[in-house]
């Protein structure tokens, strides 16, 4: 079977020069993404006041917890699909493809009908603000209703990626960006309709993206088509997705929890603690989107090489990948240095949430190396497949390091407790994973290995 145009094959050429040109249009696909999810705050913040925005921030963190399921079983998928790809075995990748996004429209759904009903609970539960929580229901019941077309969505956008395709991505997230800004503008400055119009706006935008995404793959790539007639669900590449990506899973479902538990924490402190998190937390996941990109792309190239034995280049790949963090961290914490307080006037203008902005960016800008060297080396862990490893460190550095530290620090110091709990349990990820990753067992997690013959 041919590959169309659009696909990369990431086992030739300079690795520098396959990493970087794939990873340009991922990061900024990745940064429109990010503005998607800042276009609510920022218009929300600036339009609403800031019991709106402690809504949003505090919507973004359950809803995290409510799709994190689904998102760490994609990402063994699409380890998978990689491999295959890498390996020229271009007969599984429409099957696994089909299994996927099958298990994703209806987990979408299921989710929906979840977060909907339970949404008051789960805001009560952690400690939010009694004055944001009617809000933060109304805004979060809109947007969870949408779950379906975001992980549909998504999940076109990540096999495309695991391909090789970084380009049309990108371009389908602008659209998706364009639309919700106007789309918010439209619906809070012009109807009046309040923090429902942000949500809506954003669950309108990604099903138009998610119509678009898939008639892209339905009319051009063979590989990848959904049409009818190829929805298949095969139990035994589901399996092996399943596999891959469930310590994934199992990840992000503890660390949206533990993001929730730390939110507790940040909720005793009152409203402007709670807006100021969310503002800053956005800023700080924008800036350091560089790095956390440059790992997807590393995640792709070593899911291709290690489908083709090509362990060389995953090891070169990793080491560039590492002078590209430490120089970004280096850049972004001068930014922040700098520009720290003018970044959260995009959000607010009261004075005391934007002072709690700054102190929490600079703190957390102080271990931007430290995280990016962390998901470095995370993105090669995940293309070979080996993912329980990550998912230990993960849930080891969250429950046992950063909430115990969060709560002790907060205890003494105050809210900077919260951040300076963060900054050490990175520091410990890093050292723990560095450490397997030199020792190797990585080599041998594929799902795609020397002898097999399917």
């Amino acid at each position: 079977m041919k590959t169309t145009t659009g696909n990369r094959d990431l086992t030739r050429g300079e690795v520098w020069k396959v990493i970087s040109r794939f990873a340009l249009p991922l990061l900024i696909g990745n940064l429109l993404q990010q503005l998607y999810n800042v276009t609510d705050s920022v218009i929300v913040g600036q339009f609403l006041g800031k019991e709106a925005l402690a809504a949003v921030s505090a919507s973004f963190f359950i809803y995290y917890f409510i799709i994190s399921l689904v998102i760490g079983i994609g990402s063994g998928t699409t380890v998978v699909i990689s491999q295959f790809y890498g390996a020229k075995r271009f007969d599984k990748l429409q099957k696994a493809f089909s299994s996927f996004f099958i298990f994703m429209l209806v987990a979408g759904v299921l989710l929906s009908i979840i977060g909907i009903i339970f949404a008051e609970p789960m805001f009560r539960l952690t400690n939010t603000p009694e004055e944001v929580i009617p809000q933060a229901v109304l805004y979060f019941r809109i947007y969870v209703g949408g779950t379906f077309l975001f992980v549909t969505f998504n999940s076109i956008i990540s096999i495309l990626r695991g391909v090789g395709e970084s380009v049309r991505p990108m371009l389908f997230i602008l659209l998706t960006t364009v639309l919700n800004v106007i789309l918010d503008l439209v619906f809070i400055a012009v109807f009046h309709w309040g923090i429902e119009g942000a949500a809506r706006a954003t669950v309108i935008a990604q099903g138009i993206g998610m119509c678009v995404a898939l008639a892209y793959i339905n009319n051009t790539h063979p590989l990848l088509s959904i049409k009818k007639k190829d929805l298949v669900f095969d139990t035994g590449l589901f399996k092996e997705g399943l596999r891959i990506g469930l310590p994934t899973s199992v990840q992000q479902c503890a660390i949206s929890l533990g993001l929730i538990a730390l939110l507790g924490i940040v909720n005793s402190f009152g409203t402007e603690t709670l807006t100021a998190y969310g503002a800053a937390g956005k800023i700080d996941t924008i800036i350091i989107q560089a790095v956390l990109t440059l790992s997807g792309a590393l995640a792709a190239f070593c899911g291709q090489n290690i489908g083709a034995r090509r362990l060389d280049r995953v090891r070169e790949g990793v080491r560039f990948a590492m002078l590209v963090n430490v120089v970004l961290g280096l850049a972004t914490f001068t930014a922040i240095y700098f520009f720290g307080d003018t970044m959260m006037l995009a959000f607010t203008n009261d004075p005391e949430v934007i002072a709690i902005g700054q102190e929490y960016l600079l703190i957390i800008g102080g271990f931007f190396i430290v995280h990016g060297g962390l998901n470095v080396f995370n993105g090669a862990l995940r293309g070979a497949g080996d993912t329980l490893f990550t998912m230990v460190v993960s849930l080891t550095c969250l429950w046992l390091i950063r909430i115990p530290l969060a709560y002790w620090f907060s205890s003494i110091w105050g809210r900077v407790g919260i951040w300076w709990a963060i900054g050490a349990s990175l520091c410990i990820g890093l050292a723990v994973t560095y450490i397997y990753y030199r020792l190797g067992f990585w080599k041998n997690k594929g799902a795609v290995r020397e002898g097999t013959s399917e």
